[in-house]
Order: structure tokens, then C-alpha cells, then sequence
């Protein structure tokens, strides 16, 4: 087995798990950019594969740094609550064969806890199929950032602008575009009046089940001006 020095710090995962019409929602938008074969950085405890994968993708790959996490999601295979047919590796984008090629490349809530992003995406680009794309769902905005942020790994939030700064070689934006306007106020009003650290899971049932579904109204109408979160595609030449 190959070893890393990586352990997940955040319980957020867990409790975000709940947050099942946000998944829904940001599904929906990165779904017509996935194409046959996926690799998934930072498969996490399986959220993400639950949303997006179906029988219309002829592979799909996982990657995980955290050894438990890894752990845990082949036991969810075993039990039947993840595919078999997912192939979730231990390691990260560096691992992978030269040869190695993706149609869609998907970071889901994953660069912010990378420090070298740059190097990150280059290497993700590198295994991108002509015509492929990178997915990148990021938090938003530097000034939401919180102690919150800090203790779960996140060493930055970002911007479209941000974003489009660190476009791999080879590849150019296709769409980028923000997520959730409504959560973005209920984050400043939860940063400079409620002063709360972190979000409890009441909050979360209470965003995911009332603003979310308010977000998919107004985002539209702001025409994805702005938003809790970000979301960058870019498509590899060829």
C-alpha cells in the first residue's frame, strides 16, 4: 500500500453530508461537463461520488490522501453504498501514471486544503484527454474567510479572477460562474453579527433545506454574480 503522510484535520465532511439539495444543486451545473472517464481529487468520504456518478460513465477514479478515508470508502463499496465499479486509490494527482488520461478532472471543495495550487492543477492538466476539462468548486471570497476556514485546512478562498490566474498550460476557461448568493449573506451576517466559529448542524439542515432552494431562484436573476461558492471549468486544447 502506498503510504502518505496525510491526515484529514475537518469534521465537516460529515456534517455537510447533510447538505443534500446543495449537492443537487452545484450536480447539475458541472454535470454536462463530465465525459466518460472521471478522476475525482480528494474523494473524501464519498459525497461527491454518491451525487455525480451513474451508469453513463465508463470509469470513474477516486483519489484520497487520508489513509482512514480511503479505508472508509471501500468499506462503503463492500457494503454496497458506493459503486464497485469506482476505483478509489490512496494518494494523490502526483501518483498517478504518465499514461493516465481523463475526460473530466474534478476538484469538489478540494483546492483550497492544497498549498501549491498552482503545481496542483498543471500536474491535473497533464492528464487531461485533448478536448477534456478541469472542474474546479471552490469557497468564495477571501473576506468570508474564518477561523472556521483555518481549522479545517483551508489555506485560501477564491474569485473568478483567482482563478483564471492559475489556468494550467494548455487549457483556457470554458464557464466560471458563482453558486448561492442567498448563503453568501447568511455567511457575512454568521461572520460579523453572529460571530459564530463554526456552523452547527442545525444551520447547515437550515441553509440546505430553505436557502438553497431560495439560491436557485436569485442566483440566476444576480446572473451568477456572486456566491457563497466559486466554480471554474476549463477545457484542454486538442
Amino acid at each position: 500500500m502506498i503510504e502518505t503522510p496525510y491526515t484529514y484535520l475537518g469534521s465537516e465532511l460529515d456534517v455537510f453530508q447533510h447538505a443534500v439539495n446543495w449537492k443537487r444543486y452545484w450536480g447539475t451545473r458541472i454535470r454536462p461537463y463530465l465525459g466518460a472517464s472521471v478522476l475525482e481529487v480528494g474523494a473524501g468520504i464519498g459525497g461527491t461520488t454518491r451525487v455525480l456518478f451513474d451508469d453513463r460513465y465508463a470509469s470513474w477514479t477516486g483519489l484520497e490522501p487520508d489513509v482512514a478515508m480511503v479505508e472508509q470508502l471501500r468499506e462503503q463499496q463492500a457494503q454496497g453504498d458506493l459503486p464497485a465499479k469506482c476505483d478509489f486509490r490512496l494518494g494523490d494527482i502526483s501518483m498517478l501514471a504518465a499514461d493516465e488520461l481523463f475526460d473530466s478532472i474534478i476538484y469538489i471543495d478540494v483546492l483550497e486544503h492544497i498549498e501549491r495550487d498552482v503545481e496542483e492543477l498543471i500536474k491535473a492538466a497533464e492528464h487531461l484527454k485533448p478536448g477534456g476539462h478541469l472542474i474546479v468548486l471552490s469557497p468564495a471570497f477571501q473576506y468570508l474567510y474564518t477561523a472556521f476556514d483555518h481549522a479545517i485546512g483551508h489555506y485560501r478562498r477564491y474569485t473568478r479572477a483567482a482563478l483564471r490566474e492559475i489556468t494550467p498550460p494548455g487549457c483556457q476557461v470554458r464557464q466560471q460562474f458563482y453558486l448561492d448568493a442567498v448563503g453568501m449573506m447568511a455567511s457575512l451576517a454568521n461572520k460579523w453579527l453572529l460571530k459564530k466559529p463554526d456552523p452547527s448542524l442545525q444551520q447547515i439542515l437550515f441553509w440546505d433545506r430553505v436557502l438553497v432552494p431560495l439560491a436557485r431562484v436569485v442566483d440566476p436573476l444576480t446572473g451568477y454574480a456572486f456566491g457563497r461558492s466559486v466554480i471554474s471549468v476549463w477545457q484542454r486544447s486538442g
